[in-house]
């Protein structure tokens, strides 16, 4: 697939960047101009300088460059890592009811505080991570937690106020991996997430451990002391979602597959159902049109999942071909389109959601992302 490829724009100049200055934070839908649709951010991961590259949608779901923010920080590259240099999901992170961007800088430990206002961002802070080598990041009331990959693994959390993070403390926990497995991209942590109802905090280990981590989250937003480990052997859990019942949706690198399953309240998991994709690398997972599609690394492609309940079937058009090297997907909250970043060239590919699944429209090149990851959209 070869789409039209546009280059990005210089970033706003003086006058701009004062009006952003004196302007307050607020919910990303206050920022949008009329009738514009919201914009799709996305971090390059340069091992020089992290960016934010923004793109506005056009009609169709086009996107076309509207700026290049600088995180203040550097992005970094695991070793044995080629298209996906974080190896994870959710190193870029949209709250929206503050108008929040938060994105991880691997190389530097930090994390980074955007305000948003509409297409164009301002940097408000950089803040340690509190680990080494963060690649991911979750959000729910204004609670976060970043998972930090090297030295073992570890998850650390803070809290949003006024538009910028304040450490809790004594929050940090240990995932106690082992830190000299080799390659170090598949022995890494690949996700925190939230659990639907914000009392459980998942970590995904990959092939370090090959299990799901649950952590109870307390009323102060500190977690239990020691997660539920629950081992998937082989399996190489990577990334995860939940469907509409609250089920934990795992992509499964190892088995190249989907598996649902049933989380308990005390941090046990129960498997419901398994589905391969047939394909190579099955890392990512995003749901649009009432589907879920893996990016698939290895295959350079997309799998398509009906959701159901309690069990996941291949839907009739199953599988779309992307440029090589699929990584971390977006869709957008009217879910019309999906964009999926393609680390071999630093691409993504632009999709319009139908019934009948993704329809290919394009794809822009993103200035100096090839192996980066981290992509989201309002």
């Amino acid at each position: 697939m070869n789409g039209p490829k546009r280059l990005a724009v210089a970033l706003a100049g003086g006058l701009a960047a004062l009006a952003l200055a004196a302007a307050p934070a607020g919910a990303l839908g206050d920022h949008h101009p009329p009738h514009q649709a919201a914009p799709v951010f996305v971090q390059t991961d340069g091992l020089a300088s992290n960016q934010i590259a923004v793109y506005d949608r056009g009609p169709g779901g086009i996107l076309s460059p509207a700026g290049l923010y600088p995180t203040g920080g550097l992005g970094g590259a695991l070793e044995g890592s080629v298209v996906d240099h974080l190896a994870s999901q959710g190193s870029l992170l949209l709250d929206r009811e503050q108008g929040l961007l938060l994105a991880v800088n691997a190389g530097s430990g930090t994390v980074s505080v955007f305000a948003v206002f509409g297409d164009r961002l301002l940097l408000r802070q950089t803040i340690s991570s509190g680990g080494a080598f963060p690649v991911s990041l979750a959000e729910r009331d204004g609670l976060v937690y970043v998972l930090n990959a090297e030295q073992g693994g570890s998850v650390q959390g803070f809290r949003l106020f006024a538009g910028r993070l304040f450490p809790i403390p004594n929050s940090g926990r240990p995932l106690s991996l082992d830190p000299s497995a080799v390659p170090q991209f598949v022995n890494t942590p690949g996700q925190v997430a939230f659990s639907p109802d914000g009392r459980q905090l998942i970590v995904t280990t990959k092939a370090n451990g090959s299990a799901v981590d649950v952590f109870g989250v307390g009323p102060l937003g500190r977690l239990s002391g020691a997660p539920v480990v629950n081992p998937l052997p082989g399996a190489v859990p990577f990334a995860v979602d939940f469907d509409r019942y609250a089920h934990l949706l795992v992509t499964e690198a190892g088995a190249n597959s989907l598996a649902s399953f049933a989380l308990r309240f005390d941090g046990h998991i129960v498997a419901l159902a398994s589905a391969p994709t047939e394909q190579a690398a099955t890392c990512w997972i995003a749901a649009a049109g009432g589907r879920f599609y893996t990016s698939n690394a290895g295959s350079a492609s997309l799998t398509g999942f009906q959701e159901g309940p309690g069990a996941l079937t291949l839907s009739a058009v199953s599988r779309t071909a992307t440029d090589a090297g699929t990584v971390d997907a977006a869709v957008p909250s009217d879910e019309r389109n999906l964009y999926v970043q393609a680390g071999g060239q630093g691409l993504v590919d632009e999709y319009a959601v139908t019934p009948a699944g993704l329809t290919e429209i394009g794809s822009v090149t993103v200035p100096g992302a090839v192996g980066g990851e981290g992509i989201v959209a309002p």
